[in-house]
């Protein structure tokens, strides 16, 4: 009799808070999704890493994909591995460049490249380095030389499917500024629902470190109609932004970019977290990720 096929178990490991990261082909997409906890955290396309399935980073691929010269190296930080899915944007889009990534979770690098290994041009040349560590810990211990030179930094720090709270605050955010080129970037990932408190928050906290603010979004999610991704792109100087509504309006999920006089509306009356008030982003509806 021949013996029933038995299908291998998806890949994963157990993480420090005992919540389980796993490895799972995506079910809408050609590539793979990481889990963790339950919560899709990243996809990630080997065969085209420039595949950025989940909108929230195809709107920050966007903004990347303006910075300085298209298709020109850029020195790049990421608070927050995932899977790993910018850094492969940046080295397949921008090849050359120097990128940092922070993880928390060393059992999650290791499982990332074990069964999701980057590319062969990143490993050989060491362009992509991984640090593992509490994110702001690291920030205060990288190397001196890397202040003021960091073209992009992105912030995508999730404890399961929450921001921590002490990456939210003001004293956070200046750290990371200091890493920033006076033309650099800072994307920060925010997950938030109806009324927007926490995203109005983070954006008048952003904006008081980094001036220039832009907020991307799907329009009912800007409109804190239902929970979802608001990506915040903040710099010192103004930012390469005219092109963007075109380009965010044109895809299957119909997005905007709020600038100028709408941030401004976005964040009145919102105060600036500080350390002594921060809070984690609020926690999703259990029946969110169901798909």
């Amino acid at each position: 009799m021949a013996r029933a096929h038995v299908e291998a178990p998806p890949p994963q490991v157990r993480l420090s808070d005992g919540s389980i990261a796993r490895i799972v082909p995506s079910a809408f997409a050609s590539g793979w999704e990481l889990e963790v906890g339950g919560t899709p955290q990243s996809h990630v396309d080997l065969a085209d890493p420039t595949h950025l399935h989940f909108e929230y980073v195809a709107r920050m691929g966007a903004v990347i994909d303006q910075l300085g010269v298209p298709g020109e190296p850029v020195t790049a930080i990421h608070l927050g591995a995932g899977a790993y899915t910018l850094p492969r944007y940046v080295e397949a889009t921008r090849p050359g460049s120097r990128q940092q990534v922070i993880e928390l979770e060393p059992a999650l690098v290791a499982l990332v490249r074990e069964h999701l290994p980057l590319p062969s041009s990143a490993r050989a040349g060491g362009s992509i380095r991984t640090r593992t560590g509490d994110a702001r810990a690291v920030l205060e211990r990288l190397p001196a030389g890397l202040r003021g030179q960091a073209d992009l930094m992105v912030s995508d720090i999730f404890h399961g499917a929450r921001t921590p709270a002490h990456v939210t605050s003001i004293e956070f955010y200046s750290l990371a500024a200091r890493y920033l080129s006076d033309t650099g970037v800072l994307l920060v990932n925010v997950a938030d629902g109806a009324g927007l408190a926490f995203a109005r928050r983070q954006a008048a906290t952003v904006r008081s470190e980094l001036p220039h603010v832009a907020l991307l979004a799907e329009v009912q999610v800007l409109k804190g109609r239902r929970f979802g991704n608001i990506v915040i792109a903040a710099s010192r100087n103004p930012l390469p932004t005219e092109w963007l509504p075109r380009l965010m309006a044109a895809g299957p999920h119909p997005a905007k970019v709020a600038q100028g006089a709408e941030v401004d509306a976005f964040i009145a009356g919102s105060r600036v977290v500080t350390d002594a008030d921060a809070a984690p982003s609020p926690a999703p509806s259990a029946t969110l990720f169901e798909r």
